[in-house]
């Protein structure tokens, strides 16, 4: 099939156009100048006509003329001198304009027509063909399947420093690596453990090891948190890029748990990253619509939502975020107007009210966040030690650590 942008076809009718165009423009040009050379013609009736007014009055003047027959070719002259005069008024004065005043007018539209084509060449690609929708969707398909894999897209990744770990947090991950082996280990717990805690060191390879045993341990009876889990080590190792090695744990997520959010969330990132908004749109709008507020997605989902959305041509907004419980920065500047003791006692209770939910039913990465700046401003410096490092083994997500270590910041934990 030959399409336009291959051929010479494409440059005959654009050239054709061009020249049209300019041509149109230099024509009305060269109009404007053949009416303004009428102007010298008009001005020499309108002096000839005022020549024959003066003749008559001096005719009349000397009594070769009566004074009746004067009056008739006054009248008559003077009709021809006010239609030469309207008529040299809207030629431009009676003046010819100088041959050089057309010459930049021309320059400048050969110039915009010539700066036009060179820019298309410059920017543009003339030998690309037309691109239909599906043309375009089979182009993204091909690309999301044909995509790297997670050994070749981590190994194109700059180096990570290893992150800095407290002396007897190592001591700990040594007794636990000694004594949970990844390739024979059938200890549930100590997988897990060593999983999560490996994760967030951000030791993916070890995690990876770890997390695909204790799913191989668990058999039919895996549940799709762990495929999930399994994903997000190998997203986090990718730098959020979800490789085929992380679809195929989504889809095995899926498989056992079919509305699971995160599983959801990230099966749509995997479509935005490939180009296909549709996809990512049509999984992300369903589960934002039925996300708590304090989902560890949520915010993340919203962020992105809305530029998926309009990728995929469709006009959308999502819903406004709630307002996350517990102590703010606007209750906490609301208690410095009390007295010690009150601001003391609201203070405490709110973070205790916040702690407390936190231990029992969970929450984002924003309320942990909130809680460790809240025990800062408190002084409580060991208690906002031991909810950060509960933290950092709860998320694996990149964006929450990163709230979560800003968090830390804020509240004077050294790192």
């Amino acid at each position: 099939m030959t399409f336009i942008g291959d051929s010479p076809g494409f440059w005959l009718v654009a050239i054709c156009l061009a020249a049209g165009v300019a041509g149109l423009l230099i024509l009305s040009l060269l109009a404007a100048r053949g009416r303004s050379g009428e102007a010298p013609a008009l001005a020499h009736d309108v002096a000839l006509y005022r020549d024959q007014i003066a003749g008559i009055e001096r005719d009349e003047a000397r009594g070769t003329l009566a004074p009746s027959e004067a009056k008739r070719l006054k009248t008559e002259v003077a009709r021809r001198l006010l239609e030469a005069d309207r008529r040299a008024a809207r030629t431009g004065g009676g003046e010819r304009p100088a041959r050089g005043a057309l010459i930049l007018p021309a320059l400048a539209i050969l110039a915009a027509v010539g700066g036009g084509i060179g820019i298309y060449l410059r920017l543009g690609q003339p030998g690309l063909p037309d691109l239909p929708l599906a043309s375009r969707i089979a182009e993204a398909d091909a690309r999301i399947a044909g995509r790297q894999s997670q050994a070749g897209f981590v190994a194109s990744l700059p180096p990570v420093p290893a992150m800095p770990v407290e002396p007897e947090f190592a001591a700990l991950m040594d007794k636990l690596r000694a004594a949970v082996d990844p390739a024979v280990s059938q200890d549930l717990t100590g997988l897990a453990l060593l999983a999560r805690n490996e994760a967030a060191l951000g030791n993916f390879g070890p995690a990876r090891a770890a997390q695909e045993r204790l799913i191989a341990v668990k058999g039919p009876t895996d549940a799709a948190a762990d495929h999930v889990f399994l994903a997000e080590i190998l997203i986090r190792e990718a730098g959020a890029y979800v490789s085929p090695e992380a679809e195929a744990a989504l889809r095995a997520a899926l498989a056992i748990e079919p509305q699971n959010g995160a599983a959801l969330y990230y099966y749509g990132l995997m479509f935005a990253q490939g180009g296909r908004f549709d996809r990512a749109f049509a999984l992300w709008q369903p589960l934002m619509n039925r996300t708590a507020p304090d989902a560890p997605w949520a915010a993340i989902l919203r962020e992105q939502i809305a530029e998926v959305a309009m990728l995929a041509g469709v006009d959308y907004q999502p819903p406004p975020a709630p307002a996350l419980p517990g102590p703010d920065a606007a209750a906490l500047a609301a208690a410095a107007d009390l007295a010690p003791e009150d601001r003391a006692a609201m203070v405490e209770g709110m973070v205790a009210q916040l702690s407390q939910r936190l231990a029992t039913e969970g929450g984002p990465a924003e309320e942990w966040a909130r809680l460790i700046r809240s025990l800062g401003v408190l002084g409580r410096e060991a208690e906002a030690r031991e909810i950060l490092a509960e933290a950092r083994s709860r998320f694996t997500a990149a964006e929450d650590l990163a709230l979560i270590g800003a968090a830390a910041t804020d509240a004077g934990l050294a790192e």
